[in-house]
């Protein structure tokens, strides 16, 4: 899939804090930005974004379909590897509904049925009844914390997507830490959105000020 397929149709909205809209970005825009951000840096084209008031929360821009890389592969190769099973249901955990960007992709590479469980009343009223109509009966949404929901004894996912943060920062890299604990034994993998670029601010920050965050 390209980065045009990985793109949300989710119409524009407002409820609440929370709002979607489209955006674009001219030539011109795309060269004065990538001097300075370089591999997040837009390409022209048309765009849609989450906010929470003035903050950016995440869009369906190339840096951020590159951030999802890792889950999007293991999604392929669970597909590919169950194939050929009779009676089995392939199944993914998405903690963070976002612009559903995630969800989209994962039942379109042909995981089956996937729970998302997000925090916000208001992120699941401009984003959740559009999934639910285009993927019938392949969807649960949840609403609740996933710093504290408890899953029902026994459940388990073949994926575990946890994508809870606006930014990319070190500072996260504790509380994924405690995900995966959490979900070690609940999922045959799973994986924490910017977890390597997350890594890497740290050896950097280790590295230049001797943080030992």
């Amino acid at each position: 899939m390209s980065n045009e397929d990985h793109k949300v149709n989710v119409p524009e909205g407002v409820s609440g804090c929370w709002s979607i809209t489209r955006f674009s970005v001219s030539k011109s825009q795309y060269l004065m930005t990538g001097i300075t951000l370089r591999t997040r840096a837009v390409i022209p084209g048309d765009y849609t974004r989450l906010k929470r008031g003035g903050t950016v929360v995440m869009s369906d821009t190339p840096a951020d379909v590159r951030d999802h890389n890792e889950l999007f592969s293991r999604a392929r190769d669970t597909v590919q590897y169950n194939r050929q099973a009779t009676n089995y249901t392939t199944t993914a955990l998405i903690h963070g509904l976002g612009l559903g960007m995630a969800l989209k992709a994962i039942l379109d590479y042909g995981i089956q049925h996937v729970t998302v469980v997000e925090n916000s009343e208001d992120v699941i009223k401009l984003v959740a009844q559009h999934y639910l109509d285009d993927y019938p009966g392949r969807i649960t949404i949840i609403h609740d914390d996933a710093r504290t929901w408890k899953p029902k004894r026994g459940a388990h996912w073949d994926l575990v997507w946890h994508d809870i943060w606006d930014n990319i920062t070190s500072d996260n890299l504790s509380e994924m830490r405690a995900f995966h604990r959490r979900f070690g034994r609940r999922s045959n993998w799973q994986g924490s959105w910017a977890r390597s670029a997350c890594e890497r601010q740290r050896r950097e920050n280790r590295k230049n000020f001797g943080s030992r965050d």
